[in-house]
This record gives structure tokens, sequence and C-alpha cells, in this order.
């Protein structure tokens, strides 16, 4: 099962990667079971054949699923780098599956969402630069809101059940935690709730009574899966590298930890129970900075020596 299941992710990789357009939109929108996923499979079949075993409904036979090893090797994130940006537009490939912009495409992407799409650019500011998961930046309460003291409480979360959309506590076993915002994305939330009273107050006694803080024009919850939907298509139109929604998430960790933020506190931003998944999956620098920090290391020996 798990040999069909890597064989079936190598064909729409290699399918995404072709250079025809026509062979790379027969997988448009198709996912595949990457190392995490395979890791939930399995741990899922050895919970549920160990219950068979206790509860004798098979007997005789140790856990077959114990004998099977999944790949836990995480991508890291790749920065699109100006170099790769130049080989990505002309025979549009792309380096790995994790891929991170920098800063300077991260603000082209931002402008062109304020302008093309103002309802969901708010929320999107506040995953690229605070890193919340989808479903927490669609479930975040207004309650939990304080643009006053620039902060922002994770406690809720949207996720998708067929054409419902459901509430629930968030994915991490650390549950609620605290965000603290720049001044730059809280003048975005001011600016968009001031724009939802607007559209509140025209839209009269209809407006749905959610509790939640970013809704839609009419007041009803975004549905994640429209989020990464539009999202895909704002990239597109940007005429950007691609990268996936859940990148920024990636790329707020690689921004923050870049800036020099103590890992621990990258880690309890994005909900992590341990800092070790921060190092190891978000911790990628750009060239520049491994240069800069090559530049002083040489600047200290020279000092040193002389």
């Amino acid at each position: 099962m798990f040999a069909a299941i890597e064989q079936h992710g190598a064909e729409i990789r290699t399918a995404k990667a072709s250079p025809g357009p026509q062979v790379r939109a027969t997988v448009r929108g198709i996912c595949f079971a990457g190392p995490s996923t395979r890791q939930r499979i399995h741990a899922t079949l050895r919970k549920a054949i160990n219950d068979a075993l206790a509860e004798e409904i098979i007997v005789g036979v140790t856990n077959p699923a114990t004998l099977v090893k999944t790949r836990g090797d995480r991508p890291l994130p790749i920065v699109w780098e100006p170099e790769r940006v130049q080989h990505w537009k002309a025979p549009g490939q792309v380096p790995g599956p994790v891929m991170v912009w920098t800063d300077e495409l991260l603000a082209q992407f931002l402008d062109h969402a304020a302008e093309h799409d103002p309802d969901l650019h708010p929320l999107l500011h506040f995953m690229a630069y605070r890193g919340p998961r989808r479903g927490e930046a669609c479930g975040l309460r207004h309650s939990e809101v304080r643009l006053d003291k620039r902060e922002v409480t994770i406690s809720n979360q949207l996720t998708g059940h067929g054409r419902e959309v459901r509430q629930k506590p968030p994915k991490s076993k650390a549950r609620n935690r605290d965000l603290t915002i720049d001044a730059d994305t809280a003048a975005v939330l001011t600016a968009y709730r001031a724009r939802r009273a607007t559209q509140r107050l025209a839209t009269g006694p209809t407006w749905p009574d959610t509790g939640l803080f970013f809704v839609r024009p009419n007041g009803h919850p975004w549905r994640p899966h429209l989020i990464t939907q539009r999202f895909r298509k704002l990239v597109q139109r940007a005429g950007l590298p691609p990268i996936r929604l859940h990148d920024l998430r990636q790329g707020a960790a690689t921004i923050a930890l870049d800036a020099g933020i103590d890992v621990k506190v990258v880690s309890e931003q994005l909900g992590h129970t341990t800092t070790t998944l921060t190092r190891d999956a978000y911790q990628s620098v750009t060239k520049e900075l491994h240069h800069d920090a090559v530049a002083e290391r040489i600047k200290r020996k020279r000092r040193k020596s002389a």
C-alpha cells in the first residue's frame, strides 16, 4: 500500500514538473500524500490493528504495521532567490516542494492582493507575517483580537467537512497561544475592521453573527479551501513564482528566524510543541545572509590577527 502511495505521488510530481502545460493541467489541484500524511496513515493503521488484536477480532498474528517503515523526512524550505526565479521563468520548473518568497516577492504579492482581492488581503497579510495555519486564520475570533495592545489569541480554527464548516480547537497540542502583531499588521487589521463594519451596515439584519474576525463581504465564514483557491489565482495573475498557501507560514517563520528572533519564541508563535520541528523544518536562510555571516567571520579573524 505504501509503495503504491509513493508511486502515485511520484507520478503526480513528475506531471507537475513537466514542461508541457497540457500535462501539468492534468494534475492541477491534485495533492499527494507527503511524509507527514504517510506517517499519519501508518499510525492510524498501527493503532487500528493493535485495537483489533486487543479485542481478539484478529488472533495469532503480530501487528504487521509495526514492520513497515515510513520516511519521516520533511523537505526544507527553499528561498526563491533571483537566480531560481529566472530559471523558473524559462522551463517553468520549481526547485522543490516547499518554496518561500523573499521579502520583495512577498511585498509584491500583498500589494497585488490588496488591489485585486481587498476582502481577502487582510487575512493573507496576517498569515504571511504571523504564521497561523489556514484554519486558525479563518477561525480567528473577533473577541481575541486586541488591536489597541497589538495582540491576538489563537483559540479556534475552522475546518471544512464537505459543504459544512466547523469550528474546533487549534491543531497544536499547545492549544491556545498569544501572538504579538507588528505595527503594519495592526494597521491592516484596523482598516479591515472598519471595512467590515461598513459591509455589515450595508447588509443589515441578515448579517450573521459568527463571532469571527475574518469573514466574507456577506458576513459568512471563509471556507478554508476557498482561501487556497483564491490564493493560487492571485499568485498566477501576479506572475510570481508559485508557493503553496501553507508556505506563507514557512515564510513567516523564516523571516522571524532570519531577523534574529529566538527559535523558542518563533516555535511558540507557530504553535509547535517543541523547537526541534521549528529548527529542522523552517530555518532556511538566503544566500545574502550566508554571505553576510561569512564576511563577518572573516572580519573578526582579521581583527584578531591584526
